[in-house]
């Protein structure tokens, strides 16, 4: 039959196989935790003594000088400033639309391997369920196998403890994986708003200022 099949193949698999590749995921979580983790840190930025630096720039030399001030200055607040200040001359609509296109494209590189931290969160307890299903089917494949006493007893216990340590691996490696990307896609949320008030900053003294690009008219003739 096809349940005494399975049974026996399942029985013959075990589930320590289980275990190691739930190892090998908690490694991989904890190096794009890392790897995230020295990212953010690298191009973490103070939006308000960012905003009135380049703002004094723009007043001392406008945009060139602006240019000069954040020169060096890389990840999403950097990439989106220097492409406003490079539309700068097109006017305020044009750099209104960059502001929000770099912002949108900067956010791609903050995802990167997040996607991982969440496919681990959700699907780990599941790999561990299964390890652990694999688990109680040799101890119940051990209490029908005829042995007895000493012998029954250490099967049996000793595939429930690899079933139970499944489970617990399993919830060890999503646990801290749900954590971290909760944690790093809030962090993106507030980078992004971070270098969304620092541009816009720059887009109000662009509208203010009368001898800017169009006369500070929004772009139109």
């Amino acid at each position: 039959m096809l349940t005494e099949s399975l049974l026996q193949f399942f029985e013959h698999l075990g589930a320590e196989w289980v275990l190691w590749l739930l190892v090998a995921l908690g490694v991989l979580a904890i190096v794009v935790m890392v790897e995230r983790f020295i990212f953010f840190r690298r191009h973490r930025v103070d939006p308000e003594a960012l905003s009135k630096q380049v703002v004094a720039a723009l007043k001392r030399g406008g945009p060139d000088a602006a240019r000069r001030s954040v020169e060096g200055l890389s990840g999403m607040t950097g990439g989106v400033l220097h492409a406003a200040l490079d539309a700068w001359g097109d006017g305020v609509n044009a750099v209104e639309e960059v502001i929000q296109a770099s912002i949108a494209q900067q956010r791609v590189y903050y995802d990167r391997f997040l996607p991982i931290l969440g496919t681990l969160g959700n699907s780990a307890p599941f790999i561990g369920l299964f390890g652990t299903v694999i688990g109680i089917l040799s101890a119940f494949s051990a209490l029908g196998s005829g042995a007895e006493g000493t012998v029954l007893k250490a099967q049996v216990m000793s595939s429930i403890g690899e079933a139970l340590i499944a489970t617990a691996v399993g919830l060890g490696v999503a646990i801290p994986s749900v954590v971290a990307f909760n944690a790093f896609k809030n962090r993106i949320r507030i980078m992004a708003g971070n270098t969304e008030s620092v541009a816009r900053m720059l887009l109000a003294y662009l509208k203010a200022d009368p001898h800017g690009p169009h006369g500070g008219n929004g772009g139109r003739g």
